[in-house]
């Protein structure tokens, strides 16, 4: 796992107290994480505890969404104007905002103009300086096609910096909200290459965020000090530390021992156990995420949409949801969730029924089933709060019309890349919108291109469907691009490269006396919490 690989430059000897008394008289707030980061850059990441540890840390974008209505407002960028024809957008950029300073790096100057050309080159250019330096894999940037449709990028002055589209894309103000959008230091990284030290700026980022990076011990814990210029507001709380624990149960005992104040995640079976206790308060917001199973259709036999078809018939959804999520999901029928636009309410789902999935499996020389393995998730998701109890009942689902699925998972990490690889045969994942706009599902999760960048866990083309997915990006009309999202939602459910199995309230547990943070559309936001 990356993390893995940038401890050495960034570990310090000294490990910190963890008790709340501790924490209580050094105005410290402890946010007890799911996993260590990928890395502290989040242009070279993909999940979402790293994002909330790098971008809504130590960062900021040009663009915010509005929670309301998912659309885009002002944060490094003070306002936008967007040619007639879609292909040019001139953004205003906030003046006076400073970036953080760290052990390697003092800036002498403001955010500005070359700090946004530097962020979008570092990911489009093969040629920059900075292209292959940690890896060089810009997942989110090259998942979105941004390396192509950004004809050029021009600084008009410091402050108005032009974006320039080989097309119109109807998403691209939005896409400048992501967390791979994070705006970095070009200075910072014009010093570190100067010194031969490059991968500082990964490492030991700076950036114009509420917080900056004091600490990190891999897999124990991140200490980050509050930004005291921060431009948004004054951030309330000096220190907040990251306490690294992956264990559901351990996370819960940390929670009530006031040894961490917040917590992600929480599973359906703490609930009750959070809202008997005066101490603590449990929370949760709508998600605009879905949980699937996705068939590598590229290996056989789930390069059959019979197959595909029968398997959806054989797994009894309805159960799956009361099981695991207790009331925290709704059966999932369609790429998109039902709260975005395009959402095609008369797609009707698959029902249970065993009988039709044996008879399609018979009609594609399957009559006696056969063997598979089912990739199971090793961490909690808001679409997937127990993959290891989902993998289980699909299993049981599977076997009762011939298939033998076994069920094998993977340290994060590593399932992550194996799935991107198209290692598994079948996979439980999902995904939580990163910019309100039905692309980030429809074409991120499920076009041609996305199996090359491999986002596509399915690796499933679809000429008619792409054509669809690939028009709706050039119209700007909301009630044109639903429509062509609805049927190419249409074809998706007759193809079956995926079971959508579930849309999930993203949760989390504080402690009672906790104040002032914000979940969101655009993440976690610790600048005004306290307790």
């Amino acid at each position: 796992m990356f993390a893995r690989k940038i401890v050495a430059g960034a570990v310090l000897a000294a490990t910190l107290p963890m008790g709340a008394a501790w924490a209580a008289a050094n105005d410290t707030l402890i946010y007890c994480t799911v996993a260590s980061p990928e890395s502290f850059n989040p242009q070279l990441a993909s999940s979402g505890p790293t994002f909330i540890a790098t971008s809504q840390m130590l960062y900021n974008r040009l663009v915010i969404l509005k929670d309301s209505d998912k659309t885009a407002a002002p944060s490094l960028a003070t306002a936008w104007d967007i040619s007639p024809d879609g292909k040019t957008y001139t953004f205003t950029l906030r003046k006076g905002v400073k970036f953080n300073s760290n052990k390697y790096f003092t800036p002498t100057r403001d955010f500005n103009a070359d700090d946004v050309i530097f962020t979008v080159m570092r990911q489009k250019d093969s040629n920059n300086p900075y292209y292959k330096v940690s890896g060089g894999s810009y997942e989110y940037f090259h998942d979105l096609g941004l390396g192509e449709l950004i004809k050029d990028v021009k600084k008009i002055d410091d402050y108005h910096v032009q974006f320039v589209l080989n097309k119109p894309n109807a998403a691209f103000l939005n896409d400048w909200s992501m967390d791979f959008a994070s705006i970095l230091s070009k200075e910072y990284a014009d010093a570190m290459l100067k010194k031969g030290t490059p991968e500082n700026v990964d490492n030991w980022p700076i950036g114009t965020g509420p917080y900056a990076l004091q600490q990190y011990k891999v897999d124990s814990l991140i200490r980050y000090v509050a930004n005291p210029h921060y431009w948004k507001n004054p951030v309330v709380t000096k220190h907040v530390i990251f306490s690294i624990v992956p264990d559901v149960q351990t996370r819960l005992a940390k929670l009530q021992k006031n040894e961490c104040q917040i917590i992600p995640a929480p599973v359906p079976t703490q609930f009750d156990t959070i809202k008997q206790d005066k101490d603590l308060a449990l929370h949760n917001i709508d998600g605009l995420n879905v949980g699937y199973l996705a068939f590598n259709t590229e290996k056989k036999p789930f390069d059959n949409p019979k197959v595909r078809q029968a398997l959806n018939y054989a797994v009894d959804k309805k159960a799956i949801i009361n099981a695991v999520f207790m009331g925290t999901g709704t059966p999932a029928k369609s790429m998109l969730p039902p709260a975005m636009l395009g959402y095609n309410q008369d797609v009707k789902d698959y029902d249970y029924d065993p009988q039709k999935a044996k008879a399609l499996l018979k009609q594609a020389g399957l009559e006696n089933g056969f063997e598979t393995d089912l990739w199971s998730m090793p961490v909690q998701r808001p679409y997937n709060p127990n993959s290891r109890r989902v993998a289980e009942m699909i299993q049981s689902d599977w076997a009762k019309v011939g298939v033998k699925a076994k069920i094998v998972s993977y340290e994060w990490g590593e399932y992550l890349v194996g799935l991107r690889k198209g290692e598994h045969s079948t996979a439980l994942y999902g995904w939580i919108s990163d910019n309100g706009d039905p692309d980030n599902f429809a074409n991120v999760l499920l076009s041609c291109d996305a199996i090359k960048s491999g986002s596509n866990a399915a690796r499933w083309c679809n000429s008619d469907y792409d054509a669809l997915v690939n028009k709706a990006l050039l119209t700007t009309t909301p009630a044109s691009r639903a429509k062509l999202y609805q049927q190419a939602q249409v074809i998706f459910h007759n193809d079956a490269p995926w079971i959508p199995l579930a849309n999930g309230k993203i949760f989390y547990a504080t402690r009672s006396s906790v104040k002032g943070y914000v979940v969101d559309v655009n993440g976690s936001d610790f600048s005004q919490a306290r307790w």
